[in-house]
Order: structure tokens, then sequence, then C-alpha cells
């Protein structure tokens, strides 16, 4: 049976980790379909707009080779994005790994013959650190204060 995975994140501020969980991905599936979501979506979910727009997030993530599909994450759950895309097996980071969503999302792939497969986070880097350390800066910058090798 050809094993269709299903990898889906926000990827913005794209960075090793993204990159890391969708190489062990496809090692582990012949078919990689990459779901990068809506800003709507993240909007709703973590209540904070991406810092890159939708059509540049799935632009960047095409183009990794080990993406052979790209699609806008639109629908509200996981499960809706299988009902649409019929893949069967879903790569998650190991930070979901014990949680009430990641639990859940477990279940409801098993009814429907859906493998979870998580892989090891990155702990090095992190889109919220990045975006900790742009807040840093664009306040920095509007006190005046953003340091010598980062002025133009």
């Amino acid at each position: 049976m050809t094993r269709i995975g299903y990898a889906a994140g926000a990827f913005d501020l794209f960075h090793v980790g993204h990159l890391n969980i969708l190489k062990h991905a496809k090692s582990e599936c012949d078919f990689l379909i990459a779901g990068v979501v809506s800003d709507e979506l993240l909007l709703q979910r973590k209540n904070s707009a991406p810092v890159i727009p939708l059509n540049e997030r799935m632009e960047i993530v095409g183009n990794i080779r080990f993406v052979d599909r790209v699609v806008a994450e639109t629908l509200p759950t996981k499960l809706d994005m299988w009902r649409e895309l019929r893949f069967n097996v879903f790569f998650k980071g190991d930070d979901w790994r014990g949680t009430t969503e990641g639990v859940r999302l477990e279940r409801q792939f098993a009814e429907v013959g859906v493998d979870v497969v998580y892989f090891p986070y990155t702990m090095t880097t992190s889109s919220t650190g990045l975006r900790r350390a742009l807040d840093l800066l664009e306040a920095r910058s509007d006190r005046g204060g953003l340091p010598a090798s980062l002025q133009a």
C-alpha cells in the first residue's frame, strides 16, 4: 500500500525545525503532502497573524524537495483535511505527544485507519522564539535603541 503522508503547520518564519519535520516525514512515506495553515485559521487558533502571508509560505514549502504536494489548510480540523486528501499517515512534532489535542487526534485518526507519527521537536529554534526576537527588535527600534549592527 502506498503511504500518503500529511504534515501540517503554519510554516511561518521557516526554520530548520520545519525542514526537519518535512525531511523526516518524507522518509516515512511514499508521497508527502504539506498542509500550510491559512492566515484565518492561525488567527482563530493562535490569536495571532503570521508574519509571512499564506501564498508566500506555500511557495517556500512547495519548493522543498521533500514535499510532493502543498495545500492550504483551510478546513477547521485535521479530520476534515483527511476527508479532503485521504492520507494514511499524519506527522507532527512530539511537542504534541500526550497533549489533550494530540490524544484526541490520535483517537480520531485511529478510527479511520490513519497512523500518527511524531518526530523530535527542534529545541534550538522555534517560530515563537523568532517572533519574540522580532518583537524585541521592533520595540527597541521604536525607542531608538536599535543596535548599531542592525541600523541602516
